[in-house]
């Protein structure tokens, strides 16, 4: 098949690997270069790297739906676009151009998880099974009809950052399926079931820690969110990035939320609800990160995280 590829982030970069190795990828449609890191040095997106590789021709339009970038789509004579993490909304004038439309790679089991941040919602609520969808673009946020799903096992301790690199590349397999499917014919979209749910972009404010839930969702918003927007807490007037935690199956006993547990074990333990968590990684503001066990011998008796 014609593909015109549209991605941008590392997620659809096997995706795009995987279709150029079987199909015509005539046109590759990725973000602006933009400012990145602490430094804020201009940076190509990761797709534009792999683009370049590859030898495709590439398109880096600020608005997708602007008529020379639409133009630029029409010329390259798609039979399909293919979209993995792009990063802007198509309207129907692009995604009505191919004869096979244009089929999102998105990483979540669909209908759950609709929106800008499936995985690091996923981890947050605590799901052990995720996966990938591929399904044709409509004029609603991830409302389309499915073409295929494929799922995999989330790990009790994965974070968001190692997770969506698995996701990639079980997306990289599905879309190739997905497209042979479409070629022969065998593979007809159907509609999303009832039960969806939302993933909204996260914000730095849903990343802080509320230490009154209980231990495993406090570990799991931990997990969910690093490494972006990062889990956090104040500790006394310093803002602390908490990275990595532990569950533990100690009970709280008479201890508040967010105050320390037993410092004689070596480890950094704070109370929850219900147990401690133990904290493996954190960075207090404008810091390295350390080790919890390292960053506890620097704290004053009856500190507490809030």
């Amino acid at each position: 098949m014609r593909v015109a590829f549209l991605g941008t982030s590392p997620f659809a970069v096997p995706a795009l690997r995987a279709v150029a190795a079987r199909h015509e990828v005539a046109l590759v449609v990725t973000q602006p270069d933009r400012p990145a890191g602490r430094h804020a040095v201009v940076t190509p997106p990761p797709v534009k790297t792999a683009a370049v590789e590859l030898g495709l021709a590439l398109l880096q339009p600020e608005k997708i739906n602007q008529e020379d970038a639409i133009g630029a789509l029409r010329g390259a004579r798609p039979d399909v676009l293919v979209v993995a993490a792009y990063g802007q909304l198509l309207r129907a004038t692009v995604f009505d151009l191919a004869p096979h439309g244009a089929i999102n790679i998105h990483a979540s089991l669909l209908p759950r998880y609709r929106g800008a941040a499936p995985v690091g919602w996923a981890l947050i609520r605590g799901e052990t099974v995720t996966g990938v969808t591929t399904f044709v673009i409509d004029r609603g946020m991830d409302t389309g009809p499915m073409l295929l799903a494929r799922d995999l096992c989330v790990g009790a301790d994965e974070t968001a950052g190692e997770l969506e690199p698995r996701l990639a590349a079980l997306g990289a397999e599905a879309i190739v399926e997905t497209l042979l499917g479409l070629e022969s014919g065998g593979l007809a979209p159907v509609p999303q079931p009832e039960g969806a749910t939302l993933a909204p972009k996260l914000e730095r404010e849903d990343s802080r820690i509320d230490w009154t839930r209980p231990a495993a969702d406090v570990h799991n918003l931990v997990r969910g969110t690093n490494p972006w927007p990062g889990a956090w807490t104040m500790l006394g007037e310093d803002r602390a990035k908490i990275h990595r935690t532990a569950l533990t199956d100690i009970r709280v006993g008479r201890l508040l939320p967010g105050t320390m547990g037993p410092r004689d074990a070596g480890r950094l333990y704070v109370a929850c609800s219900d147990r401690l968590v133990e904290i493996l990684e954190i960075q207090r503001n404008g810091r390295a990160r350390t080790a919890g066990s390292e960053f506890l011998n620097g704290l004053r008796p009856g500190v507490a995280f809030g």
